[in-house]
């Protein structure tokens, strides 16, 4: 009897193994973490129809998900703005204060600071594979930087653009090495090139462990220019004419009191040929989303993948007489598109609680399983609103935006009748930006859809908007207001420029 007994036992501990590689394999897989992908436009606006070319991307991923109708950038230019997505902090906290390395963008003290605590890092410690693709920051790989062999630190695969954003003729730095394009569309076209260098990627990761892709398509900024096959979209398309547009700016800034109203037709011209440019550009930003989604359906990972879609900041055409920028404090530049799709999230939904940039990467560590409580951020992770069952969340009841302003010293040879200090002056010699236009603003929903906005200049200038009742920011009610109300928001303001961490979270109501 001991010999079968034996068998019987043997056998019995090989079914129990069996069972046990199995569920570790199993637990293995149920316990690797979701999949990011985060995709980066640049000067892309929500409030002038800047979604409505991307009619796959909506589909693909706002309707697969959540639409933030709220979603807010901390600072409405690029090299601040992206430097807030990679740190999670506000520009008064990151140093980086304009696109020019004197402004600290992708600089040596943002190196060795800021990027050095940047969220790209605690992927890394998760054993997420990484992807960058596209634009970075406006300074990288110039020489005062690093260089093209500079890599900053928790990226796996670095196909970065040297300088600001182009379509063709510029460089990449690849995992360290300059790489040289020219113009040829099948080769060069920077959207197409990163979309496919990301496709390589996922066909050559390891499967074992999640990947974050990192995608920085160079539509809809300047020099807008579309793939071969979309250079005639939108033929009659122009810049929306409601709202602010070519409407005085009587009680603002003097910034906003320079531009001649009613604009000079040549203004005109140029802004509504740069919307249908944009807009072009854009349509192969969809072709771009379509093609990942697809892929990720393929290699079976789409229904384990987070895919956000936002922007660095809004964008203006001909709003009170400004032709084309951003820089403003004015809802057209400072909201920002944010889809979301992903596991847990509930279709078609529309959230209205407002969002930040410097919250996506707090809400993609929480993802991740990172304890975003120990985290030196000012943002908060938005995931409770993404998949309320996984704890509850709260909303803030207001945040900050804020700009410092970029001038020249020496008078512009086109506009010399302007002075100095100004910047950004074209077309037309209308100016978008001055070294006084620093300004600070207190954005919030909650009790008031009020705008408080100081600005550090010899006036001590306040601006005040009614978003309900004023929703283009046409009146500056500031004189109209209740003093205590206005005590109130200048306090909020007070606290919000001296925030760091937890403080700019940890809000009275």
């Amino acid at each position: 009897m001991a010999g079968p007994r034996r068998g019987k036992e043997a056998a019995g501990c090989l079914l129990l193994l069996l069972a046990v590689l199995t569920c570790s394999l199993r637990c293995g897989e149920s316990l690797k973490s979701s999949n990011i992908v985060l995709i980066l436009t640049d000067d892309l606006d929500v409030d002038l129809g800047g979604l409505t070319p991307l009619k796959k991307t909506k589909a693909l991923v706002g309707d697969a998900g959540v639409t933030f109708s709220n979603a807010y950038t901390a600072t409405p230019l690029c090299c601040p703005s992206r430097s807030s997505i990679l740190s999670g902090k506000y520009p008064h906290n990151h140093m980086v204060r304009n696109n020019s390395l004197s402004g600290n963008c992708s600089s040596k003290a943002w190196q060795s600071g800021p990027e050095n605590q940047a969220f790209p890092i605690y992927l890394s410690k998760k054993l997420y594979q990484t992807f960058y693709g596209g634009k970075y920051l406006n300074q990288y790989g110039s020489k005062e930087a690093g260089g093209v062999t500079y890599v900053p630190p928790g990226w796996d695969q670095w196909h970065a653009l040297v300088g600001n954003s182009q379509y063709y003729n510029y460089t990449l730095s690849v995992n360290g090495k300059a790489e040289v394009h020219g113009d040829n569309y099948e080769k060069d076209y920077l959207t197409d090139l990163i979309l496919n260098r990301s496709l390589a990627f996922l066909d050559e990761r390891s499967p074992q462990h999640p990947f974050f892709i990192m995608l920085s398509p160079p539509a809809p900024h300047s020099p807008w220019t579309a793939a071969p096959q979309y250079q005639k979209s939108f033929g009659d398309v122009k810049a929306p004419r409601d709202g602010s547009f070519n409407k005085p700016g009587k009680d603002k800034h003097w910034l906003l009191r320079q531009p001649p109203n009613p604009m000079v037709n040549s203004s005109i011209d140029y802004l509504d040929n740069a919307f249908r440019k944009r807009w072009q550009t854009l349509l192969s930003v969809d072709d771009m989303v379509e093609r990942l989604v697809k892929k990720l359906e393929d290699v079976k990972e789409l229904n384990n993948t987070y895919i956000f879609f936002t922007s660095d900041n809004g964008y203006h055409t001909g709003q009170f007489s400004l032709p084309i920028d951003k820089r403003q404090l004015y809802e057209f530049d400072i909201r920002v598109p944010l889809l979301v799709r992903g596991p847990g999230i509930q279709p078609k939904q529309t959230l209205q609680n407002p969002v930040m940039n410097i919250d996506l990467p707090m809400t993609i560590l929480d993802i991740a399983g990172v304890n975003v409580s120990t985290l030196n951020m000012d943002g908060q992770s938005f995931l409770p609103q993404l998949v309320p069952s996984a704890r509850n969340g709260t909303s803030r009841p207001y945040f900050l935006v804020e700009y410092t302003g970029e001038g020249h010293l020496p008078t512009d040879p086109y506009c010399p009748k302007l002075g100095p200090g100004l910047a950004n002056c074209f077309p037309d010699c209308v100016c978008e930006d001055a070294f006084n236009n620093t300004y600070a603003c207190v954005r919030t929903f909650k009790d008031y859809n009020l705008q408080y906005c100081e600005f550090a200049d010899n006036e001590a200038f306040v601006e005040v908007y009614n978003l309900t009742a004023d929703p283009y920011q046409l009146e500056n009610i500031v004189k109209k207001v209740d003093p205590a109300l206005l005590q109130t928001m200048n306090q909020r303001l007070i606290k919000l420029q001296s925030c760091e961490g937890k403080s700019c979270r940890d809000l009275k109501k």
